[in-house]
């Protein structure tokens, strides 16, 4: 595995590196391509800030940061701007137009709130256990909505909702998804954050669906620390997953760009 479009920095408050150990790490590892991806930053208009994403007056700095090392590095990798992005119906115009005026690259899919995690009757994180299938279905909808707007590169960590109620209602979702993934050729990704933390994902049932469907699949280091922009340990068990389940692992994906 040459490419990492999913790598995660100081500036999302949430993982720990600069942009440039991460930069170098991958190159000690044979990266030719990689990509940053900090959560979006954006202006709700009420005062709101995620605590996980990059906050507003830092997104100069992100982008000087970005831009410094593409010139630094030409020649021995190439980087990507990019972000992860929710994709929320009624902001989405705003949101890309924003990230069009930063300058990104590409935009990955990561549904970690179905709706404005702002609004008074927001969901909760879809990574918290939940038996509501209302909200799952939700999820699906909207997942499927954001890959149909032809915007996002691939869809980071598809199987992220932590469902634990009727597997059933969890295979239609999975199938739905698998499903839009052939129909708009947005890739669904293998998310090494989830295996090397062992958490609800990879979920087993969604790849057997999405095997069976033949979604395309791609992987991503999804990285929070420099250790993680090149994870060996994560991606022998992601080959094994692909080999196991005959999945459609069709490598690098193809950077979709904003318009």
């Amino acid at each position: 595995m040459d490419f990492n479009y999913h790598t995660h920095t100081y500036h999302c408050h949430h993982a720990s590196g600069t942009p440039e150990e991460y930069v170098k790490r991958a190159l000690e590892n044979g990266i030719t391509e990689m990509g940053f991806s900090d959560h979006f930053p954006f202006d709700f208009g009420d005062g709101y800030h995620n605590s996980a994403r990059i906050p507003i007056g830092e997104v100069s700095t992100y982008l000087e940061e970005v831009h410094y090392l593409k010139e630094k590095y030409a020649g021995r990798i190439k980087i990507r701007l990019g972000f992860e992005m929710e994709y929320y119906t009624e902001l989405f115009p705003e949101m890309k137009q924003k990230a069009i005026e930063y300058g990104a690259e590409y935009l990955l899919l990561g549904e970690h709130y179905c709706a404005p995690e702002n609004a008074p009757d927001a969901r909760p994180h879809c990574s918290l256990k939940t038996d509501d299938g209302e909200f799952l279905s939700f999820y699906a909808d909207r997942v499927i909505e954001g890959m149909r707007t032809g915007a996002f590169t691939y869809v980071a960590h598809p199987d992220v909702f932590n469902f634990v109620g009727d597997g059933a209602l969890f295979a239609e979702a999975a199938e739905r998804i698998s499903r839009a993934s052939v129909e708009t050729g947005i890739p669904l990704e293998i998310n090494f954050l989830g295996i090397r933390d062992s958490r609800n994902y990879p979920n087993p049932l969604f790849w057997r669906i999405a095997s069976r469907v033949g979604a395309p699949v791609t992987f991503g280091f999804d990285a929070h620390t420099v250790d993680s922009a090149y994870d060996g340990a994560s991606l022998t068990i992601a080959k094994q997953m692909v080999e196991n389940l005959g999945l459609n692992y069709i490598g690098k994906p193809v950077l979709r760009k904003l318009s």
